[in-house]
């Protein structure tokens, strides 16, 4: 007993109670062992029965993500109180999963003993409240602890208008000029500037009324007024303004309540931008339309790189209703698509107008319109041959132009591609006849280095530029496709087979173990089937770009029945739905970066048999490309 009340006197917050009421804290307290490795508590399941101070030995606690790996690892030791904070603040259920390590004794107090004495010491309340408020400052502790567990409903909701300050939102900056400019000069500020409100000061520079492209409309064109008068003859008012600290509802609210389309920014005395209606509507829309809308009004990389970070939420709401993973597909490539042409035209704003045509194509899975969050850059650049003077000055402007292209993309969140697969690479930015060089050398060399490029490049769509050149590559490669070439598709059938469904022998799912899991690689699933119809659109000189288009159209060529078709695209973008539901949890849920490893045991029944069946269907049918592309079975 006077051991015990020696100890608690010297744990935190125990020291801060009377003497005589710890002498009857030390008589409650109960002694507990656990032996090495004990599971004591499991975050958000376990209900905590009371508090335990480590007597000796260590406590580690932790999160587990979805892919059962340790987040925020701490160690405690002698000393340490566990369980106030989830007693008090979270429902009575343990926050984190508690491991004991070998030797660890503890005094355990019971719940209602713990109760009584936050109840009658304000003190010891306030040690556990303000430990969890320095807790919640770490962005990590708090994305955990607040997870509920539907989680991805209430992400999405937790992002609306009524918890978004204005400040949070990417703003215009000011663009205004002089009361007494004439109002065609104050068009042409609008048109350099590209923005449809111009705000008017007067001579002490302060903001007295704003003009828009409505205002002209109204104002000007349809009354024939004078365009050399002064625009404050025709500008509208009142300035309507808020704080970067209010909310966007108030702004709204403002918005229709004032009947103004306009709002300045404030920061303090000061006003630091300008945003419209429709910009902050567009903001609040989860329509992936609307939102590809509010992508193609992003002004700068920054506001691009959240844009594409809020992505993986608009595809689990997606998913999450049913939407076809074929249809998020075109979601998110569209998304990525308009991120990449505002990347284009920001650096051609800056570099200035290109010294020749050109093509920017994209390639891979991106150029498949397959893009997941798992996608490096993958693209080329294609530009019109010149005279021999001018190729250097062109293939220095085209690099220079694809190296900031690629760092952009990078910093928004496209990551560099591991295999060089990229304009920036002086390998793949070249001229058109240099393009054509390539393809031929590919298909007549055909080993198995070339063959890989030869499908990366085939994989190949346009995004921005002279669309015609794209164009007649294409015709030299249909040109050339009629040629014998039966050793590039036994080698692109010998890599097609390198990839096997994973099933055992007895048809159960094959796994790997990673860290404290056994999964299997969806990509690797996946890849069979790109594969396969890949080489047969090869084949036939079918030039679409993505899997599922590519198999309608061998259907109607008469190359699959329209069973076979349908298994193969209900097997593909199953398989891809799985994909992408694991990577947007990875990245909302987990916080970590997404990768292609799924747990079977995290799948449903259902699941689970699908993919089976999925592996089967894969199975057949690189039976009949061992037959129909390297004549043996059995290679």
């Amino acid at each position: 007993m006077v051991q015990r009340l020696e100890f608690l006197s010297k744990v935190s917050p125990f020291n801060l109670l009377p003497t005589e009421v710890l002498e009857q804290v030390a008589d409650q307290l109960q002694e507990i062992r656990y032996s090495k490795d004990t599971v004591i508590y499991q975050q958000e399941v376990t209900k905590m029965r009371g508090v335990d101070i480590i007597a000796e030995g260590e406590y580690e606690s932790f999160f587990y993500d979805s892919q059962q790996n340790k987040r925020l690892l701490e160690h405690h030791h002698s000393g340490y109180c566990y369980g106030g904070i989830s007693v008090l603040l979270n429902r009575k259920q343990s926050i984190r999963t508690v491991i004991a390590k070998k030797g660890t004794t503890v005094f355990f107090l019971h719940r209602k003993d713990f109760r009584s004495l936050c109840k009658a010491y304000e003190d010891f309340v306030q040690y556990f409240t303000a430990d969890f408020g320095k807790r919640m400052l770490n962005d990590e502790f708090a994305h955990f602890y607040k997870r509920p567990a539907t989680f991805e409903e209430s992400y999405i909701a937790s992002e609306q208008m009524y918890s978004r300050k204005i400040e949070s939102i990417e703003y215009r900056e000011i663009v205004s000029c002089p009361q007494g400019t004439p109002v065609y000069e104050t068009a042409r500020l609008m048109a350099k500037h590209k923005v449809s409100c111009i705000f008017i000061r007067d001579e002490q520079a302060k903001i007295v009324g704003y003009v828009t492209d409505i205002t002209l409309r109204d104002n000007v064109v349809a009354k024939q007024a004078d365009t050399a008068q002064p625009v404050d003859n025709i500008m509208d008012n009142p300035i309507v303004c808020i704080s970067t600290n209010a909310y966007v509802y108030e702004a709204i609210l403002m918005m229709f309540r004032t009947k103004t389309r306009y709002l300045l920014i404030k920061n303090g005395d000061e006003f630091v931008g300008s945003i419209s209606r429709n910009k902050l509507l567009a903001e609040q829309a989860q329509s992936p339309l609307v939102f590809i809308q509010s992508v193609k009004q992003a002004i700068s990389v920054q506001e691009l790189k959240r844009k594409w970070e809020s992505v993986p939420q608009m595809v689990t709401q997606l998913l999450g209703r049913g939407v076809n993973a074929e249809i998020v597909n075109q979601v998110i490539t569209t998304i990525a698509d308009t991120i990449a042409i505002k990347v284009i035209e920001s650096v051609i704003a800056t570099m200035g107008q290109p010294p020749a045509k050109f093509v920017f194509m994209v390639l891979g899975s991106e150029g498949r319109k397959e893009q997941t969050f798992k996608t490096d850059q993958d693209n080329a650049i294609i530009y019109e041959d010149k005279a021999n003077e001018q190729r250097e000055l062109v293939r220095e402007y085209f690099l220079s132009f694809a190296q900031q292209v690629s760092e952009k993309l990078d910093n928004i969140g496209f990551s560099f591609c591991t295999g060089g697969y990229m304009a920036q690479n002086p390998k793949w930015t070249h001229s058109l006849s240099h393009w054509k060089r390539n393809y031929e050398s590919w298909m007549t060399e055909a080993v198995p280095e070339t063959v890989i490029q030869f499908s990366t490049f085939f994989d190949c769509r346009y995004l921005y530029g002279e669309a015609g050149i794209m164009d007649e590559l294409k015709e030299f490669l249909d040109e050339e496709l009629q040629k014998p070439l039966g050793k590039i598709f036994f080698h692109m059938a010998k890599n097609a087979l390198q990839y096997e469904p994973p099933l055992t022998f007895f048809k159960n799912i094959k796994t790997f173990t990673k860290g404290s899991q056994e999964v299997f690689d969806i990509k690797k699933s996946m890849t069979p089937i790109v594969d396969l119809v890949r080489m047969y659109a090869l084949r036939h000189r079918i030039f679409e770009v993505n899997t599922g288009e590519r198999l309608k159209a061998l259907k109607e060529k008469g190359v699959f029945n329209e069973k076979e078709v349908h298994e193969l695209i209900q097997s593909y973008y199953f398989l891809m739905g799985l994909r992408l539901r694991n990577q947007a949890s990875q990245i909302i849920r987990d916080r970590t970066e997404p990768d292609n490893y799924i747990d079977p045991d995290k799948l449903t029944k259902i699941e689970k048999v699908a993919l089976k069946e999925i592996f089967k269907t894969i199975d057949n049918f690189q039976t009949r490309i061992k037959m129909e592309f390297t004549n043996n079975l059995f290679g």
